[in-house]
């Protein structure tokens, strides 16, 4: 596959727009731990036992991503690019357009 097919070429705006929403992501996160938590209880207590494993299992995975999320806040913009990596392949590996010009 040529360098850059998939996404993986910069475009040069990643500093200022390439951005992720890890406050909502955090909030999503806390809020399906809350219900996930409060709907097992709350089935343990009404004899569902199946129903309060599976609401126990949404409640993990929304541990594991909140530590994730909160992970990823603390590393801030530590993986953003600097001014010293070009917006793109090398030079010499970029291809020719092709643009009728022969």
């Amino acid at each position: 596959m040529p360098p850059g097919l998939f996404g993986n070429t910069r475009t040069g705006y990643e500093p200022t727009k390439a951005r992720s929403a890890l406050r909502l992501r955090l909030a999503l996160a806390l809020l399906g731990l809350v219900w996930g938590v409060g709907a097992a209880v709350g089935f343990a207590f009404a004899g569902q036992p199946g129903w309060a494993g599976v609401c126990a299992f949404v409640a993990l995975i929304a541990v594991a991503d909140v530590l994730v999320v909160v992970h990823r806040i603390r590393q801030g913009s530590r993986y953003q690019p600097g001014r010293d990596v070009p917006p793109g392949p090398p030079v010499g590996t970029r291809r020719r357009t092709g643009d009728g010009d022969g």
